[in-house]
Order: structure tokens, then sequence, then C-alpha cells
């Protein structure tokens, strides 16, 4: 499954985001990869200054694999370093960590994947 996600980055903080992600934590990734996200990435539109997040899962259990990044310690402490760098477009939503959903996952309304080899 293909899992995208957007969420807006607030342009003081453009470079310093850019910093970080050069050199993500590697008990992050650790973390990501425990829980079954593969080929995961980040795009930045600067225009609206727009972060799309796309990464592909291939687990079985897609809630318990988000709730398990969820509760690692290490990606609790990136989410603290990185949150104040971005604006949610969800109504409610206090952060990576919180109870409400943080990121706006985009509706696919088009998809090829060609023929099956």
């Amino acid at each position: 499954m293909t899992h995208i996600d957007v969420i807006q980055l607030k342009p003081e903080a453009e470079a310093e985001y850019k910093a970080i992600h050069a050199a993500v934590w590697p008990g992050v990734l650790a973390a990501l990869e425990r829980h079954h996200i593969v080929d995961y990435s980040i795009n930045y539109y600067p225009p609206l200054q727009l972060l799309i997040a796309n990464f592909k899962y291939n687990g079985t259990n897609f809630d318990a694999d988000m709730r398990g990044i969820a509760e690692d310690p290490e990606t609790q402490r990136w989410w603290k370093v990185t949150d104040h760098m971005q604006e949610s477009f969800v109504e409610g939503a206090t952060g990576s960590g919180g109870a409400v959903p943080w990121w706006q996952e985009l509706e696919e309304v088009f998809r090829f994947e060609g023929k099956k080899e």
C-alpha cells in the first residue's frame, strides 16, 4: 500500500528542516523499518510551503504499526524537534503524537501501475 500525506512547513524553518532531514537519526529510521515502512520520501513545494510525504507499507496491520512508530521513544524525541517547524491542515491536531492525526492524508484519485510482468 502507498500512503501520501501533506503538511505545511513554516517558511522560517525551511533551512533547519532540510538540514535535520539530511541526516535523519538512525533510531528513527530503525523504527520505520521495524514497522514495515519502505521507500519513504518527503518532497517540498516551496510556493505553498507544502511537505508531501510518500511511503509504502508492506506489513499486515497498518494501524498497529503506526501506533508502534508513535510509541517509539526516539521517534517521539524526533517529533519534539520537528513539530515546531510544521503546521497541520487538520483541525484540532496538536502534533505528531497527538490524538488527532497531524498529517492530512491525500485521497488517491488515479493510479496506473502499468503492465505486470
